[in-house]
């Protein structure tokens, strides 16, 4: 006869889940008739045991409301189970925080790991949430964003020995794992996008200069533009990171000079319809006077009228890649095998779904 099975709370109810039993490794391996090690392997997905034997202690497992004890873990082993998302609140991408966590969750729900996010707040020391990861061992691997070529948090992590991955390049002389998006040739494409449609004066909107990013972006806007022989320039005393009314004030003042500005690109969706706003403020018709082209990562861009050009990063699949190459990170994969750089998708307005690549 088998055992019994006993009885388990699942509830979160602190008071109601004090009178039952927790469910532990050796429950497991009496309900199974495995031995403790077995049980374990099994939930660690171990190769030399068989796929039946797995998804029978996992289905078991989930059935009784099992979980792995933390604080035990880390006492044997070392390991938090804790992935760090590092994520800079500043950012007026739209869905930036969104889309990256549903795109890294979706790589991690099948892991014994957890993602922890630790916001960085506009205007605070970027190495605050760094530092604090890496004095306490507050994770086991950590994904940070808007990397700048020396970035001091890639080398204090290098310097501890704590795997980590970028979204965006550095150039800190010692390999690590990251995804980008090619914002150099985002640039460039959009400059020759503005050309094809006879504009003649092309002003680019550029991300804070101590980003990496902006520094590829500025020269894809550069060397396309003089390359197609036509007038550009930064616009004046705008980034990403500026607000959307300034955005709209700057654009009416540009749009009512004498000889103004008539494409625009913009690696933000939030700041381009700022942008188009301030246009029709000075009496300048979007598609017909004047071309804006922006970065999309969402679909705002779907309900925007006039309807502009755009190029598409897909921040989900960059979790993914961030997530994927962490773990593999982790698991002691080389570096080399663990970089990718995500190219634009073209969108026009005319209902075609967005396609992105990814080279290597």
């Amino acid at each position: 006869m088998p055992p019994k099975r006993p009885e388990f709370q699942k509830s979160s109810d602190n008071k109601k889940q004090d009178s039952f039993a927790r469910p532990t490794l050796r429950t497991l391996a009496e309900l199974t008739g495995l031995g403790v090690t077995t049980v374990s392997r099994a939930l660690k997905d171990a190769p030399e045991l068989s796929v039946e034997t797995k998804a029978r202690v996992r289905a078991l497992a989930e059935e009784i409301g099992y979980r792995p004890d933390r604080a035990g873990i880390r006492l044997r082993t070392g390991k938090t189970l804790v992935i760090a998302l590092v994520l800079d609140q500043s950012d007026a991408i739209a869905e930036f925080a969104r889309r990256m966590i549903f795109g890294i969750s979706e790589i991690l729900r099948d892991t014994p790991y957890h993602l922890v996010v630790f916001p960085q707040v506009m205007g605070s020391d970027p190495m605050e949430p760094i530092t604090y990861i890496a004095e306490t061992v507050a994770a086991d691997g950590v994904i940070f964003t808007h990397t700048r070529p020396q970035d001091p948090r890639g080398k204090l992590l290098l310097e501890r020995g704590i795997p980590f991955v970028t979204h965006g390049r550095t150039r800190l002389g010692h390999p690590h794992p990251f995804h980008d998006f090619d914002n150099e040739t985002f640039a460039r494409l959009a400059v020759e996008h503005l050309v094809s449609r006879g504009r003649k004066r092309l002003a680019l909107v550029t991300p804070r200069p101590e980003f990496t990013y902006a520094e590829f972006m500025l020269k894809g806007f550069r060397e396309a533009a003089s390359r197609a022989q036509v007038e550009h320039d930064l616009m004046p005393g705008l980034d990403l990171d500026s607000r959307s009314q300034a955005f709209r004030k700057a654009a009416m003042r540009l749009g009512e000079e004498e000889h103004p500005f008539d494409g625009f690109i913009c690696a933000s969706e939030t700041r381009s319809v700022a942008l188009m706003a301030g246009l029709k403020d000075a009496g300048r018709i979007v598609g017909r006077d004047v071309d804006v082209i922006a970065k999309e990562t969402s679909d705002l861009l779907d309900n925007v009228w006039p309807p502009i050009d755009s190029f598409c990063e897909d921040l989900v699949l960059a979790g993914k890649e961030l997530a994927s190459f962490l773990l593999a990170r982790m698991r002691g994969a080389p570096v080399d095998t663990l970089t990718s750089l995500a190219t634009p998708g073209f969108r026009q307005r005319t209902g075609h779904p967005c396609v992105w690549k990814r080279t290597v």
